[in-house]
């Protein structure tokens, strides 16, 4: 009998997996490093302890800690979630000689599957269709290579263990790959333990599809639908759906049967995912299995009606599935968007910082679920995963949802730090995703080839104008209205991303104000009519050329967030000061976020050409290589591999060599 469940993960998944314990009457107890003392999960569990420093390596990874606090509490049952220790054997083994029930699959089960080269070798033995590759236990590099050579290109290193993306490399040509194999080994031996690899041919055009399946203790399985997941970056899921839009009830049922076969045959108890690629003329071959509950649960259970985690609690207490195969219907198509703190108009680089404003409820209409784990005034630290809410939305076809999923996009900003909400409403209405053409590489390419989705929003004339009349309304100390001792017209200048624009204002004594933009014949008359908190911001209602309008626009300091179609766009007043740009400055290179340092490969007094590599920075399961950006010789290094780095610190410092300009 389970009597209190600790939650042995953070953020959103301990969030979740929280409430529906909270509405079975379980007691609860979260676990939080001493980075997140002040997450949303750690309020919102019954109880909480501290279980070590930020680094997931010193917290969300000790088993031994994790146990500890399990009967320190007297909880009895650890829910794992997803990611960290969710799909690692021995954890769940140490549970049960712990004498916790682990609320997963037994270890055998997670121990099998969770080798992604022996899962697929059982897969081919089973006749399930696999894609080529390599799967041998000669790990050399030479071995590696010579194989590689052999299955062609483009292909994936892939790490045998763990999941997420960590310790995979998409190579395209045979210059590439050696460094692809030292850096997967690298990425995975750090977050798994295990620098295991294998090769993996890369089905062109492929779309990711996976089988949501659930078996019980009494030798009952059932499959629930299919999820795409092809929209993705770097290997990484950007948006789930469900249903697919390509798979009919015939191709569904095939691989769903596949699925349960796949989870019988390694005595699967629990929820797991079954993840097939498919290719252009739609067939599928087994990639791997998820021995865990998915991020992009949500989509399945909007479809089906049914609360996965209440599954997996009902199962891990030893009762039945409540459902047989013919029970299960589906109904509707939902869309879950990740929601990440990245700039996906600088290469999807991981962004960290306060949260400025973030306030989903005002979002939540019917349809809608927003699942997160953060909140206003918190912080976005770079010690764990980009991901940081889901927008998940249930529309009566797919139309329908894509709609919503707009809506809530443009209703529910993040403000503070950078993110994808904008590329997120992009993608979605983009041609491609509309028609149902997305493959796993699509947006890869997109940002490789520059193309319109990838080119960061530029600020459009009314959000300049809406802007002038807020910092106007804002010196002028009055919350609906531009008053001052004269209305004399003044030049105001304004930055947003890079860009100045210069303002004339006129204030009017009726409260509107006269704005014109320098190079623009045009004059517009805005009159503020209420901001919801003058202070801080919200809502703001203004009049414009006679037309009503409203906008989201809050104040952090000096500066002015405001979001227009889901793109943010943040104004500061031009400072008469000129500022030194550090950032492009080619003596320096600094770390582009805050994280570890991965490799170094100068050292003081060597001479580097312009586009060399000099150091990699890991944040957020992303590594980002700082290049020298002319010829120079390293003058000093700053920093080792495992060494903690801040955004904006100086790692490597060069001294410039001038070049002679050729002869013409």
């Amino acid at each position: 009998m389970i009597k209190k469940i600790l939650i042995a993960n953070r953020g959103e998944i301990a969030c979740r997996v929280i409430r529906t314990a909270r509405k079975l009457g379980y007691r609860t107890v979260a676990v939080y490093s001493e980075a997140d003392a002040r997450a949303p999960h750690v309020d919102l569990a019954d109880e909480a302890a501290c279980i070590g420093p930020a680094p997931a390596s010193e917290s969300y990874l000790r088993a031994d800690r994790l146990i500890e606090v399990a009967k320190q509490t007297g909880a009895n049952a650890i829910h794992p979630g997803y990611g960290f220790l969710s799909e690692n054997a021995g954890f769940a083994q140490a549970c049960a000689d712990a004498g916790l029930i682990f609320i997963g699959p037994p270890p055998e089960a997670i121990r099998v599957m969770g080798d992604k080269a022996g899962a697929k070798a059982r897969m081919i033995e089973a006749k399930v269709p696999t894609a080529p590759g390599y799967l041998g236990e000669d790990q050399s590099d030479e071995r590696l290579m010579a194989e590689a050579e052999r299955l062609g290109y483009p292909l994936l290193v892939k790490a045998v263990s763990g999941g997420g993306g960590r310790g995979m490399r998409l190579v395209h040509k045979h210059a590439d790959l050696a460094q692809a194999i030292v850096s997967a080994r690298r990425e995975a031996q750090s977050a798994f333990g295990d620098g295991t690899l294998m090769l993996e041919r890369l089905i062109l055009n492929g779309r990711h599809i996976e089988i949501q399946v659930f078996a019980d203790a009494h030798g009952n399985a059932v499959y629930v639908g299919e999820r795409d997941c092809t929209a993705q970056r770097r290997r990484q899921k950007v948006i789930e759906e469900a249903p697919s839009p390509v798979v009919s009830p015939e191709m569904r049922a095939s691989m769903g049967k596949d699925a349960v076969a796949a989870a019988l045959a390694v005595g699967y108890r629990g929820a797991g995912t079954i993840e097939f690629i498919v290719d252009d003329k739609l067939n599928y071959y087994f990639l791997e299995m998820n021995t865990r509950l998915q991020v992009e649960h949500p989509v399945t259970e909007l479809i089906s009606g049914f609360d996965l985690v209440e599954w997996q609690l009902r199962v891990a207490a030893g009762q039945p599935l409540p459902v047989k195969q013919s029970d299960i219907t589906l109904s509707g198509h939902a869309i879950e968007a990740r929601l990440y703190a990245e700039d996906p108009y600088s290469g999807f680089a991981p962004q960290t910082g306060p949260i400025v404003w973030w306030r989903p409820e005002r979002a939540l209409y019917e349809g809608v679920r927003i699942d997160d784990g953060i909140r206003e005034g918190g912080e976005v630290t770079p010690f764990y995963d980009a991901m940081v809410a889901k927008l998940i939305v249930h529309g009566r076809d797919r139309d329908d949802a894509i709609r919503r999923l707009m809506a809530v996009l443009d209703d529910a900003p993040l403000l503070g730090l950078k993110n994808n909400a904008r590329f997120l409403r992009d993608l979605v209405d983009h041609e491609a995703f509309r028609k149902g053409q997305m493959t796993t590489t699509l947006i890869d390419q997109w940002l490789e080839e520059s193309q319109p989705i990838m080119q960061r929003p530029v600020a459009p004339r009314e959000a300049i104008l809406v802007a002038a009349a807020a910092f106007a309304t804002r010196r002028a100390g009055s919350a609906d209205q531009v008053r001052s001792a004269s209305v004399a017209a003044y030049d105001l200048k304004l930055c947003v991303d890079g860009e100045i624009h210069a303002t004339r204002v006129t204030p009017a004594a009726d409260g509107s104000v006269r704005v014109e933009l320098k190079g623009d014949a045009a004059v517009s008359l805005l009159r503020i009519l209420n901001h919801e908190d003058h202070q801080t911001g919200g809502t703001l209602r203004y009049e414009l050329d006679g037309v009503r309008k409203k906008v989201l626009a809050v104040w952090a300091g000096e500066h002015l967030h405001l979001v227009m179609n889901a793109a943010t766009f943040v104004f500061n007043e031009v400072s008469p000061w000129p500022s030194l740009d550090q950032a492009n400055d080619p003596r320096r290179a600094v770390s582009p976020v805050a994280g570890v340092i991965a490799q170094v490969l100068v050292k003081e007094g060597d001479r580097v050409e312009a586009g060399q590599q000099l150091v990699s920075v890991e944040a957020m399961k992303m590594e980002m290589w700082l290049c020298a950006q002319a010829p120079g010789v390293v003058k000093a290094v700053s920093g080792s591999p495992g060494d903690q780095v801040q955004a904006q610190a100086l790692i490597v410092e060069l001294e410039l060599i001038e070049t002679e300009a050729k002869e013409s």
